[in-house]
């Protein structure tokens, strides 16, 4: 990745200048750092991409209306301003943060205080009232009076909840603040720990200094894309559950031919733990991730990562609903919440409305939803002999495995909203952010103490 003289001089008006013997070094280092570890991140793949942004951001400005069309026509500006940036100084740092500000915090803020609060943040808030004063953060079944009853969230996404139930009002108490807040903290996290900076790092414009840049660079572009920025603007529940997940798959990476530490392989897990106590899709990445554990590292490092997901999940309940561990009538509300509601078995459904094949069977009555989850299981199934057969062998191959059982199972389970595609295509996207990111060798970092990724295959 160039650093900031030479950007500043490939595109501004003195690029034709020649460049002194000194500078031709800073060049040919600066272009060979381009060319491979962080291409991805270079100017001209991220003019392409802010492009493709700028393309769907205006489409959807004229097919969308309501919280939709108000994102849209606030990114479509600021992936504009960021190709103009881009391509008249190159600086992507500016680039960036602009698209930042306008195609998320702007947005976000209007419709935070221009909307109403959507079902889902006041059944956040409802829930975070009902843990401060019962324990649980679930009503029971005789509670129950209609679809809005219900909370389909497992009890950590209750935490974005407690600055309004403690009495703070307006955007200091806002739900969906918090939340975008809490998705860009551990998103960051998760680009820090998986793009390293390298042999020989050190304070100053070299390597570490280029790898706290590129982190903070792919935190930006990731939080600013349609898939990531659009569910932070008009808030959605699923941001932070795919933030906490690629924390986990960042732990999980190691260089080939190395195995995991035991302070990986637990954080991994437990970081998992956290995204499957938000919302049951991430549960599918347990077998998934599990299976490459013991693919790669043996089955003492699979049953440590187990441990840690099932131990992180148990006490994460035991704090945030303590009442489902005391009393069989909270335990029941908190399946019938957060798994039998989201599969359309309860006696309420949901309004929500796709049109995926699954949601499509469901509509169709009784039988057409029997079917819709029936195939749901038979695609997890699916998922489970593939992991049996031919398990993944490094965190790439995960990726593209959990990539491809979360499609299907959204495709053809009932009462699946489109958003709940922002889990593969964040997936996808964290391999292009992070492709060959990391330097060859099993160099280790002094602020992250354990092996670092050095192949391209490791994702």
């Amino acid at each position: 990745m160039a650093n900031g003289a030479r950007t500043l001089t490939l595109a501004g008006p003195l690029a034709a200048r020649r460049p002194t013997a000194p500078d031709r070094g800073v060049q040919q280092g600066s272009e060979a750092q381009e060319s491979g570890a962080r291409r991805w991140l270079d100017r001209r793949h991220l003019i392409i991409a802010y492009a493709v942004f700028a393309a769907y951001a205006a489409m959807d400005a004229g097919l969308s209306s309501g919280r939709d069309q108000v994102w849209a026509i606030w990114a479509a500006c600021g992936y504009l301003a960021a190709l103009v940036i881009l391509w008249r100084w190159g600086a992507r740092t500016a680039a960036a943060g602009v698209s930042v500000a306008l195609a998320v915090l702007a947005p976000l803020l209007w419709l935070s205080v221009a909307y109403p609060l959507e079902d889902g943040m006041n059944v956040i808030e409802r829930s975070a009232g009902l843990l401060l004063h019962h324990g649980s953060p679930y009503l029971t079944a005789s509670q129950v009076s209609g679809w809005l009853s219900y909370n389909p969230y497992l009890p950590v996404m209750t935490v974005f909840g407690w600055p309004a139930a403690a009495g703070l009002g307006g955007l200091a108490g806002h739900p969906g603040g918090w939340m975008a807040l809490g998705t860009v903290a551990v998103l960051a996290a998760a680009f820090w720990i998986a793009l390293p900076a390298g042999p020989g790092g050190g304070p100053g414009p070299g390597p570490r200094s280029l790898w706290r840049r590129d982190a903070l660079l792919a935190t930006a572009v990731a939080v600013a894309s349609p898939v990531i920025g659009l569910n932070l603007a008009v808030i959605t529940t699923d941001p932070p559950v795919l933030a906490f997940m690629l924390l986990s798959l960042a732990l999980a990476g190691v260089p080939a031919g190395v195995k995991a530490s035991v302070a990986r392989t637990a954080g991994s897990g437990i970081a998992l733990g956290f995204a499957c106590d938000l919302k049951s899709t991430a549960w599918l990445a347990v077998p998934v991730m599990a299976a490459m554990f013991a693919c790669r590292d043996g089955a003492r490092a699979t049953w440590r990562f187990l441990a840690a997901v099932a131990v992180t999940g148990v006490a994460l309940i035991v704090v945030l609903d303590p009442a489902a561990l005391m009393h069989k009538a909270a335990a029941t509300a908190l399946v019938q919440n957060s798994v039998l509601f989201p599969l359309g078995l309860t006696h309420y459904k949901t309004p929500a409305e796709s049109l995926t094949p699954g949601h499509m069977l469901s509509s169709l009555g009784t039988a057409g939803h029997v079917a819709s989850v029936g195939l749901l299981l038979v695609a997890g199934l699916a998922v489970a002999v593939s992991l049996l057969i031919r398990p993944p062998r490094d965190v790439r191959a995960t990726i593209w495995r959990l990539a491809a059982g979360l499609t299907f199972m959204f495709l053809l389970g009932p009462d699946v909203r489109f958003g709940y595609f922002l889990y593969p295509l964040g997936l996808l996207g964290w391999l292009a952010l992070t492709r060959g990111s990391a330097p060859p060798g099993p160099a280790r970092n002094s602020a992250f103490p354990w092996p670092r990724r050095s192949h391209p295959s490791e994702g």
